[in-house]
């Protein structure tokens, strides 16, 4: 399989369907029941909308507003194919279409390497806050693979961003993700915390990094 292409276009994925939201209540209530059950399952967390300088918030508009053509940063096309066809094998669970799978990793790594960011770091990452899931939404509103709020498209972008929107998300997502390490001076652990809106506090950092470590290191072999 391969991907040719260097423009990356949002085809939509397949969601997957949760099981685990039966309900013995009338067809209304069971539909909203596995609605609630689907929305609510992401993981963001207590996440506030805070004041920002007017130089950062102009650094952080112009890197959500930059329009580059996506491309991979690898040495090599065929070093940049053999790590696409890692990944996709990973991720073929989550995501059956194999050609939005390619869409989605080579995004991840583009936005990922062009924020500073591990590209592995922000698939643990992406694993833990929405499962793979393009429309997850969380209890508190955050949006999408990155799990956004919409409270930064007001800060740093447009009303019309759609954070649905898979370039869009990971976009603001590792734009946000790299604007905390810089606060934390590096700190990933307190960026990461920082992130979710649960600083101080150790499980999402250790939920990341375990996602990270156990799935998404190139060459290592992965367990379920």
């Amino acid at each position: 399989m391969k991907h040719t292409g260097s423009r990356i276009e949002d085809r939509g994925s397949s969601e997957n369907s949760r099981s685990d939201c039966r309900s013995r209540l009338n067809p209304q209530s069971v539909i909203l029941a596995l609605f609630l059950c689907f929305a609510t399952s992401a993981h963001a967390g207590a996440q506030r909308e805070v004041a920002l300088s007017a130089s950062v918030r102009s650094m952080l508009q112009r890197a959500v507003s930059d329009q580059a053509a996506p491309k991979l940063a690898f040495s090599s096309q065929q070093e940049a194919q053999a790590w696409l066809d890692e990944m996709s094998q990973r991720l073929a669970k989550k995501i059956p279409d194999a050609e939005y799978r390619f869409d989605l990793l080579s995004t991840v790594h583009y936005e990922a390497t062009r924020a500073g960011l591990d590209p592995h770091m922000v698939l643990g990452l992406i694993e833990v806050e929405s499962g793979f899931r393009k429309y997850a939404v969380s209890k508190v509103g955050a949006r999408g693979y990155m799990q956004v709020m919409p409270f930064w498209k007001r800060a740093i972008g447009a009303n019309d961003h759609n954070l649905f929107h898979l370039r869009t998300n990971l976009r603001y997502g590792c734009t946000i993700l790299r604007h905390y390490l810089d606060i934390e001076k590096g700190d990933l652990y307190r960026a990461l915390g920082r992130y979710n809106g649960s600083l101080g506090k150790p499980e999402y950092p250790n939920l990341v990094k375990a996602a990270w470590h156990k799935h998404w290191v190139p060459g290592r072999r992965t367990t379920s």
